[in-house]
């Protein structure tokens, strides 16, 4: 049995692999930027299985937060942490280095800090050679050149992939709507907004239905609740109103704004990947995350063909689907270090 993890900021995902066949999958909120005691917390209310005997891949992205001194001292602590609070053997995914031990973590940290996107990409070039993985998170949207069925990004830190654009800080739960854009048309008007984190893209997608079951996890923007009028309520603070000043025709339309103004963000990164020249024209979109459905709508746009994670790896399926996209560097770590146990 191995089980992969993806250490976040703002969740822990893990998945359960038995016989090289993901069994189940499942993402808990974990508030990390209070400290380790955070994960204390993911890892109860993860599901029993997590907490079983078994080969235990890690990956990370929980290194950056700032209740760490810099990504080594980061590293080191979620390498600890997970040797010292998970049964069994653990392994650090450490990239382009492959796995290592938790103690070699911190000298390895600008391998290890941030790779769940290269687990993935790994994984997914398995079964497609050339594409472009896009896994949009609640957080990060991830846009990683698949070629000769490896990772093939120009940039592997944070700082380098930003500047590449194979990591774009958008996602479509966290994202507070102010950082999309500075104006918005409403009411015959084109108007500036407030900046303030009134809102955020979980608020827009809820309010034009597309926000999946289970991908909001933490406080609103207000710690208030989650139904589409509370969303319009916190919208509408964003251009200066109250929610019963429009109808929710005019709410829904600002929120249409929103979601557009995220998809042109993501179009200019993907359409300058996909003009390198070892990307064909046929290369197609390999979609992942909590926000896939963003990624769908992003394949109509450039015109590709788009194929979700999970139906490349029907045949490692072997529980339901639910989870195992939006977990997918869970998902890739618990698999890849399944197959090389094996071997």
């Amino acid at each position: 049995m191995t089980i992969g993890w993806d250490l976040g900021g703002v969740h822990v995902k893990v998945a359960l692999v038995e016989d090289g066949r993901v069994v189940a999958a499942a993402q808990v909120p974990c508030p990390l930027w209070q400290g380790l005691p955070a994960l204390d917390r993911a890892l109860e209310a993860a599901p029993d299985w997590a907490r079983g005997a078994a080969l235990h891949a890690v990956t990370m992205t929980g290194e950056l937060t700032d209740c760490f001194a810099d990504r080594r001292d980061g590293v080191a602590a979620l390498s600890g942490w997970a040797e010292s609070h998970l049964a069994g053997t653990v392994r650090i995914y450490a990239g382009r280095s492959g796995f290592v031990a938790p103690e070699a973590a911190a000298s390895l940290s600008a391998d290890v800090a941030s790779a769940n996107w290269h687990a993935t990409a790994a994984l997914a070039g398995r079964v497609v050679p050339d594409a472009l993985l896009i896994d949009i998170g609640s957080t990060t949207a991830d846009l990683i050149p698949i070629v000769g069925g490896r990772p093939a990004a120009t940039g592997y830190s944070d700082a380098e992939r930003l500047e590449t654009g194979e990591l774009v800080y958008t996602g479509a739960v966290r994202t507070p709507v102010i950082a999309l854009s500075g104006h918005a048309p409403f009411a015959g008007r084109r108007t500036r907004l407030m900046t303030e984190t009134f809102a955020h893209m979980a608020d827009v997608y809820r309010i034009l239905g597309l926000l999946p079951e289970g991908a909001d996890q933490q406080p609103s923007g207000d710690s208030k609740g989650k139904t589409v009028a509370e969303s319009e309520t916190r919208l509408a603070r964003i251009v200066g109103r109250d929610r019963a000043e429009a109808p929710a025709s005019a709410w829904t339309a600002l929120a249409a704004h929103f979601a557009e103004a995220q998809l042109r963000l993501l179009h200019d990164a993907a359409a300058e990947l996909l003009s390198r020249p070892d990307l064909g024209a046929d290369a197609p979109l390999v979609l992942c995350g909590a926000g896939a459905f963003v990624g769908a709508r992003l394949a109509e746009r450039l015109g590709r063909p788009a194929t979700p994670l999970v139906a490349l790896l029907a045949d490692r399926i072997a529980g339901a689907r639910d989870g195992i996209s939006t977990c997918g560097p869970a998902v890739a770590v618990g698999l890849i270090a399944a197959e090389e146990a094996v071997a």
